[in-house]
Formats: structure tokens, C-alpha cells, sequence
């Protein structure tokens, strides 16, 4: 059975007149009676019932029909996403990204770039830091953002966007709060508020405490960032946060603080597979956060 076939089929079944199909499809009468004699012999039924210069469709036929209908929605909805995905100002970009991350850059960089490209669409993936490079390396995205940005992972490219500092935040009340700096050292009778363990930026912040020879006391733990700055709000704990985080967005009843000695930064950038090519529509996306950023050289959060 022909795709070509298929078409003729319900062609000369929309005009009941193989004439009249002929002329709508451009094509020899002698061409498209040949192809539909060629089904039904395939099939081994009549399909339609002839008439003169006149047919209609038989029973079968019109069961057939009511499925070859459904079947070629089905393969054009298919070449209609073939013809967004290979086109780049049309296309779908599926974009994975953790928490913290979530209500500044990638807002932000897809409002940039819808811009030059407002019909491009967004599918947005909201997952942890493993399971986002697990994402990509197994092609369930082709993208992520994530911060910090691994290094040498043997499946994956890792373009770093820029880099920002990891600050304090704290309870209005607390004794630091009104302090233009503090060091980390300052925080180490604090209850913490963190990630759980296995998180990434969980294991920044025990490695820069480390440094001063102490473990943070973890009160509470949260995996998103609004939880985590939430249990600070309520007095339950400090944190200590990307800046990029609490961008507008300090709430109420906290204060960020710098960390200084050590000052603690984290990369953000974006990921995508070694072993596979982007779709047209992901490459654009792509290079224009390089260039994005490139252009914000010295961005500061």
C-alpha cells in the first residue's frame, strides 16, 4: 500500500467521480483508476461501486476511508512538526533547568530571544542537577541550563555563560543582618537551611565551610530554592544562595549578606550532547546565549 494510493483513494471518494479527481490532482484519469484497481486488489475488496463515469464507495469502502482519514491526520500532524523542528524561526526548543535557575536567567533569556524569534516555542523541564545531565546524555532534552557547570563529563559539552557569587541570606533579626560583609567562619554556630545531600549546591557550600574546619549545622533542608528562602523567612535558619536567586526577589523579612573569606562562586552555563547535533531551532537558541552573555561580559547580578 502507497501513501501515493491513499490520496487517490480519497480523492475520487470526496468527488465520487474519478474524472473529476483526476483533474483536481493534475494527474492522468488512466494514472489514478490503475492505483485504486492496484489497492483494491491489494486489499482484496471493491471499494467502490462503478457507475457509469460515476462511483461511490462501498460499505468496506467506507470504513476504509473513515481510518485512512484518521491515518493521514496522523502523517500530517508528523510532517507539520518535521517542518517546525527543521525550521529555526518555527521550531520547538525543549530546555531542561534546576530550581535556581528558574526565575531570572531562563525567563529572561527566552524573552531576549523571543524577540528576534517570536515564533519559536518553549518546552520547559524543571529537574535536578543529575538528572538534568542524565537528561541530556540519554537525548530526553538536547539542553540544559545549570549551575555549576560540569567539568569533563566524557558525553556532554559544557559552555560556561558566566560566573556569580553564592551570598548569605539571613533573618532580618539576625546579628549579622545589618553587616556589609561577613565571613563564613561568622556562620559556623548557625543553623543551616539547605538543599538535601546529593545536591550540588549542598555540596559547594560543605566544601567552602570545610575550608574553615567545621560542618554546617543543618536545621532544615528543602529541594527547591522558594522552600529553602521560605524556612528562612520564618526564622528557621540562614542560607546561603546563588545571588542570582534573590535578583528583585529578597523576601520578606531577610537580608542578603556578601560571604567573603572564601568568596563563594558557582558557574552557570549550558550543556548539550557530545555525540548527537542539535535540531536547527536548539542550535539558534544556543548561540545566542553565547552571544547573549558574551556581550554582558561582566553581568552583575
Amino acid at each position: 500500500m502507497e501513501l501515493r494510493q491513499i490520496k487517490y483513494f480519497m480523492e475520487v471518494a470526496k468527488h465520487e467521480h474519478v474524472t473529476h479527481a483526476a483533474e483536481n490532482l493534475h494527474v492522468a484519469q488512466s494514472a489514478i483508476s490503475r492505483q485504486i484497481f492496484n489497492l483494491e486488489e491489494e486489499l482484496g475488496i471493491d471499494l467502490f461501486i462503478r457507475e457509469g463515469r460515476n462511483v461511490r464507495l462501498t460499505p468496506i469502502g467506507k470504513v476504509f476511508l473513515e481510518h485512512m482519514e484518521q491515518a493521514m491526520n496522523v502523517i500530517d500532524d508528523a510532517t507539520q512538526v518535521v517542518k517546525q523542528y527543521t525550521d529555526p524561526e518555527l521550531g520547538t526548543i525543549h530546555i531542561g533547568f534546576p530550581s535556581s535557575l528558574a526565575s531570572h536567567i531562563l525567563p529572561n533569556a527566552i524573552s531576549a530571544f523571543r524577540e528576534q524569534y517570536p515564533n519559536v516555542n518553549f518546552k520547559l523541564s524543571q529537574w535536578s542537577y543529575q538528572d538534568l545531565k542524565e537528561a541530556v546524555v540519554k537525548g530526553d532534552i538536547n539542553m540544559a541550563l545549570l549551575g555549576p557547570v560540569p567539568k569533563n563529563e566524557p558525553k556532554l559539552i559544557e559552555k560556561i555563560l558566566f560566573t556569580e557569587n553564592i551570598v548569605a541570606l539571613l533573618p532580618s533579626r539576625h546579628r549579622f543582618a545589618k553587616e556589609r560583609s561577613i565571613t563564613l567562619n561568622q556562620l559556623r554556630e548557625d543553623s543551616f537551611v539547605l538543599f538535601p545531600e546529593g545536591f550540588v549546591l549542598r555540596d559547594l557550600i560543605t566544601e567552602a565551610c570545610s575550608q574553615f574546619g567545621f560542618q554546617p549545622n543543618v536545621s532544615f533542608e528543602g529541594d527547591d530554592i522558594d522552600a529553602i528562602k521560605g524556612l528562612v523567612s520564618a526564622g528557621l535558619g540562614i542560607s546561603l544562595v546563588p545571588e542570582v536567586t534573590l535578583f528583585d526577589n529578597i523576601p520578606r523579612g531577610t537580608v542578603k549578606v556578601p560571604v567573603t573569606e572564601p568568596a563563594v562562586r558557582r558557574s552557570v552555563g549550558v550543556i548539550i550532547p557530545k555525540d548527537r547535533n542539535l535540531l536547527p531551532t536548539e542550535e539558534l537558541f544556543y548561540e545566542f546565549l553565547q552571544d547573549l552573555y558574551s556581550r554582558l561580559e561582566k553581568f552583575q547580578f
